[in-house]
């Protein structure tokens, strides 16, 4: 029997039951046989990505963004100055296709949070850089987004989290997630 003890704002009760442990245990009875802890593991992967994600898109929606808006914005802002960069750069940083980032562009374009030019450098290309609007949403949300995050992650100690990071990082280089290259 689990020690239950009082929850604390911020904190998770030490080791509950979830959702899957009963799905597990259904699956004990009518299949003893079959060792499904594996199933476990993908069932808390998914619904904690889902509910991570439910929380990141809560408060993006607050801040008047979707996810996507999001993505591109900070793409562009972490890129640095001068916070723009050709759309196959882009493209390749977010791990998107062009078409679908073009569509993106165009609604930014249209919500004047992005502009897209000629580049100066060279007048065949275009790029797709940050309007000071689309800066100062950005760096607003962005503050918040950390704090939101930690948040989310809040049940569990800094070391938990990094331990978490670290074993969610070998897992997906082991499932063939790698940083793209570079698109200077």
């Amino acid at each position: 029997m689990n020690e239950q003890r009082d929850n604390v704002p911020g904190q998770a009760p030490e080791q509950g039951e979830d959702a899957l442990d009963r799905i597990l245990q259904q699956w004990a009875e009518c299949r003893p046989e079959l060792d499904a802890w594996s199933m476990g593991m993908m069932g808390r992967l998914f619904r904690a990505a889902r509910l991570v994600e439910r929380g990141v898109v809560g408060y993006l929606a607050e801040e008047g963004m979707e996810r996507w808006e999001f993505d591109v914005l900070a793409t562009l802002r972490r890129s640095g100055p001068p916070y723009a960069l050709s759309p196959k750069a882009l493209a390749a940083t977010m791990m998107i296709k062009p078409p679908a980032l073009t569509h993106r562009v165009d609604r930014l374009v249209e919500r004047g949070l992005v502009d897209r030019e000629l580049d100066p450098t060279n007048r065949r290309r275009m790029v797709i850089s940050l309007t000071p609007e689309g800066f100062e949403l950005l760096d607003s949300a962005v503050e918040g987004h950390v704090l939101n995050g930690e948040r989310l992650f809040s049940a569990l100690d800094r070391g938990e989290q990094e331990q978490l990071s670290h074993l969610m990082r070998k897992l997906l280089l082991s499932l063939g997630d790698a940083a793209p290259p570079r698109a200077d």
